[in-house]
């Protein structure tokens, strides 16, 4: 793979996430054999409770599939005094188990304390200075224990719209999780987002997207399921956002870590066996590497 940049795959690429009440979630066996026989070599680890509890069996599962782990998303709230101390010790715990796996990145979201995406929060002075403060303290962590932070900007998050995002990029130093699909949704162009922060990307979820039905998510016409639902989520060259240019971008100005395929799905019941979610997996890491491995086009 050009430049060093490697392809993960993600759970919520077969339908499996931490909302409840989401469609039918696949078991890890036979995610992990499909990302396998896709070309996969690294996954993320997605929601508690998709692989073991204890490092060990992380990794005696992992191998099972030819597998390692890339890291995990950590959704902690961290802009509230109340409670920024939980959330830190959250973080904490999930990069002794990340690191412990042999993992090297972990996505940070700002979460608003919610239980749902669902709820849209802005936050005042004091609450932008408590959470890059703890951002500081989660880079910390991060470092002590040999993972890289970035932060990913995620609907629902205190973190969500294009001025949330530019007041992020503006006003700390934390790596950025550049995730195209989450960009789109809060307002923002991601490849002008690559363009301007490449230095700034320590991670990146790559999404093709329905730009319209991302447009009435974020406006909350539509909740996260119900986009999930009228497909708002593509595989890669078969959306509104230009990937190809993104990762032209992104290759240009020497990106070497991790893309991972994050199309977020439904799955309403049980798929046959070579159907389902892995078809579009499929399509998506041929559209990578294809791309990754070919010049840059103008």
């Amino acid at each position: 793979m050009s430049g060093g940049a490697r392809v993960a795959g993600a759970p919520i690429s077969w339908g499996v996430i931490e909302i409840p009440d989401w469609g039918y979630q696949m078991p890890a066996d036979r995610v992990l054999r499909e990302a396998a026989s896709v070309g996969l070599t690294a996954m993320e680890a997605g929601p508690a409770g998709f692989l073991p509890e204890d490092p060990d069996g992380v990794k005696a599962k992992l191998a099972e599939y030819g597998l390692s782990l890339v890291g995990g998303f950590v959704p902690a709230v961290l802009h509230d005094p109340g409670v920024s101390l939980q959330g830190l010790h959250l973080v904490e715990r999930r990069a002794r188990f990340f690191a412990a796996v042999g993992a090297d990145t972990l996505v940070l979201a700002a979460a608003t304390g919610a239980e749902s995406y669902e709820e849209v929060v802005e936050l005042d002075e004091a609450g932008w200075k408590e959470l890059f403060e703890n951002l500081k303290r989660a880079e910390e962590i991060c470092v002590r224990h040999g993972l890289t932070l970035a932060l990913h900007p995620h609907f629902g998050t205190v973190i969500e719209t294009d001025d949330q995002l530019r007041r992020f990029l503006d006003s700390c130093d934390t790596g950025l999780c550049l995730d195209t699909g989450h960009l789109v949704i809060g307002g923002s162009d991601p490849v002008e987002i690559a363009e301007e922060a490449a230095d700034r990307v320590k991670h990146v979820h790559l999404k093709d997207v329905d730009r319209e039905v991302a447009k009435r998510l974020g406006a909350r016409e539509l909740d996260f399921k119900g986009a999930c639902r009228a497909e708002a989520f593509r595989p890669l060259g078969e959306g509104d956002v230009d990937i190809g240019r993104l990762l032209d971008v992104l290759k240009v100005a020497g990106y070497g870590r991790w893309y991972v395929l994050e199309q977020d799905m439904l799955v309403e019941k049980e798929p046959e066996e070579g159907e389902g979610p892995v078809g579009d997996v499929c399509i998506s890491f041929g559209f990578v590497q294809e791309r990754l491995n070919g010049g840059v086009k103008g």
